[in-house]
């Protein structure tokens, strides 16, 4: 995963979804993506398993000027935001579980 720019995100940016207590998973994924799947049960088991981290998940398709905006150009992309909503790392594809928790360190 990737370190990004000083842009926040908030619930307005979200759908309305609340930002975690300590650092939000916000991932943008499309219906017929197959590696989607996988990335939301990764993000799933990762956010219930560290105190204060939320998992929010963006139907790309809808949000299409949030993607644009945002420079995302495949799905699954995984963007960490830290309690504020900086983002402080963003990744393209199915991440691993171990590449997920040290990303998290950087927003934590």
């Amino acid at each position: 995963m990737t370190a990004d720019t000083t842009e926040r995100l908030g619930p307005g940016q979200l759908g309305g979804a609340e930002l975690g207590e300590r650092a939000t998973l916000v991932q943008f994924s499309t219906a017929f993506c197959q590696p989607c799947r996988a990335t939301r049960r990764t993000l799933a088991e990762v956010a219930a398993m560290v105190p204060g981290v939320a998992h929010v998940e963006i139907d790309a398709e809808e949000r299409l000027g949030l993607v644009r905006a945002l420079g995302i150009t495949r799905t699954p992309t995984v963007l960490v935001l830290d309690a504020a909503g900086r983002i402080v790392r963003r990744a393209a594809g199915q991440p691993r579980r171990a590449d997920v928790i040290a990303a998290l360190g950087h927003a934590l």
